[in-house]
């Protein structure tokens, strides 16, 4: 999802990124587009300078954060995108960020692509809030033939954190089918993978990257606190 700079839109437009142009996609959400097939008319294209990228999927359905095969919810109503700021939580001295690879279900459950997941955690405060604060994703979807296998975590542009896709102990078959169980995947459902968070707490004003191979770089810095 983007929108051109200054536009003022906060959900923006579908597109598909071509070398240094963004080409904007003839439908409403990434969930249209999956439910569609796929597929959809190309419109306006736009420099990529020239744009800004928004949450792949702003209001996704549901949030489910794995380890292992077992899995807890996030708040699908508290979405962040690259570069935005996220406010440090009220009551906690415990914040720490999150590197998963995130699968993005398309049209009847499957894997429609893949995305950075920063699954935010306070971990002082009780099971039901410690996530409930923010998750932030991006900074864009790909197939999953262009996702590759090293993952990297700076903090305040200092290496914090070495990791590869290729250490997880289940596949992503193992893990949409462990999702669906007694129940339906929708359109724009993240499933978010990954091991435990860091431990390293994080304070206003740090900076957090979480990179991966082949999707890309997702940038948040923490604030103060929430306006």
């Amino acid at each position: 999802m983007f929108s051109p700079r200054d536009a003022g839109l906060e959900r923006g437009w579908p597109g598909r990124i071509e070398r240094d142009q963004v080409i904007q996609l003839a439908a409403q959400t990434l969930q249209s587009y999956f439910s569609g097939g796929g597929k959809a008319r190309e419109h306006a294209e736009f420099a990529l300078d020239d744009v800004v990228l928004r949450p792949p999927v702003l209001h996704p359905p549901s949030v489910r954060n794995f380890e292992g095969l077992e899995f807890r919810f996030s708040n699908p109503a508290s979405i962040y995108g690259p570069e935005d700021e996220i406010p440090y939580p009220e009551e906690t001295e415990g914040l720490l960020y999150g590197l998963q690879t995130a699968a993005v279900i398309g049209a009847k459950g499957a894997i429609g692509g893949f995305t950075i997941m920063n699954d935010w955690r306070a971990r002082d405060l009780t099971p039901a809030k410690d996530t409930d604060f923010a998750t932030s994703i991006g900074p864009v979807v790909v197939t999953p033939d262009e996702v590759g296998n090293g993952m990297v975590v700076r903090v305040n542009g200092e290496e914090a954190e070495l990791r590869s896709l290729s250490d997880s102990a289940h596949s992503w078959d193992e893990i949409v089918a462990r999702a669906a169980q007694n129940t339906r995947l929708m359109p724009g459902d993240l499933i978010g993978a990954g091991k435990a968070g860091s431990k390293r707490l994080l304070r206003p004003g740090d900076v957090i990257e979480l990179e991966v191979e082949g999707i890309g770089v997702l940038r948040n810095a923490v604030t103060a606190s929430r306006a």
